[in-house]
């Protein structure tokens, strides 16, 4: 533990590091306050205060004389109820497959958005998905240096915003713009398609002081499915 003054946020980033982990998996029961008071060696205003976080961000939920359940185990659960598109073709019966591409840190181009958003240098993380073995959806993703650390095979089995969590880069918004635009002979090979046109999504995920903490890129072949979001009520 750090200092006083900020013991329930170390116990709060801790109960929250262990749910992203599945020590306490969706649906399960936290340990009493009784016990996570012993666990921590803190005070039960302390520990109070924390489940207060971790329910403001939707991960938990307290119920008096039924105890503290698991809502979520997503690292950005506050932000959108909205379902991933990838969710969405799985559970509409559809195999999408990911492929790592490259991972490198690069300096950007000063003309380049992502110069604009994330400065001189950038982690870049270049993704495919295959739906039913057909090439989909290209990925490019522009990430702080900080995560140069990460390696591909770590980008290539687990979330990116759990991955960005666990750096302490925690995402409070995401910004989305679509367009539609013109394929390059590249982009067309790596798509495996003769269809001259895509939907390109931006996306600027920004971190609590309002900063860029990813800008990707991602070309859609929308004439193999359409691109679909899908709200919670």
């Amino acid at each position: 533990m750090r200092r006083k003054s900020v013991l329930y946020m170390d116990v709060a980033e801790q109960i929250k590091a262990d749910i992203l982990s599945g020590k306490y998996p969706v649906g399960s029961l936290l340990p009493t306050e009784s016990e996570l008071e012993e666990l921590f060696g803190v005070s039960k205003i302390t520990i109070r205060r924390a489940i207060e976080i971790l329910a403001d961000e939707e991960l938990l939920e307290k119920k008096s004389g039924k105890g503290t359940t698991v809502l979520s185990d997503r690292p950005y659960n506050k932000i959108s109820k909205a379902g991933t598109f990838t969710e969405y073709l799985h559970e509409s019966g559809l195999d999408i497959v990911k492929k790592s591409l490259q991972l490198e840190l690069i300096d950007l181009p000063k003309d380049s958005a992502a110069y604009d958003c994330l400065g001189a240098e950038a982690v870049k993380f270049s993704r495919l998905y295959l739906l039913d073995d057909r090439p989909y959806i290209y990925f490019n993703y522009f990430l702080p240096k900080e995560l140069s650390d990460v390696s591909i095979e770590k980008f290539s089995k687990d979330s990116l915003y759990r991955i960005l969590d666990q750096h302490s880069i925690e995402i409070f918004r995401f910004e989305d713009s679509f367009q539609i635009v013109e394929l390059t002979a590249e982009q067309q090979a790596l798509l495996d398609t003769t269809e001259k046109m895509a939907m390109k999504r931006i996306r600027r995920s920004f971190g609590k002081k309002n900063q860029v903490v990813e800008f990707s890129e991602a070309l859609y072949n929308t004439a193999m499915h359409p691109y679909v979001i899908e709200y919670e009520a």
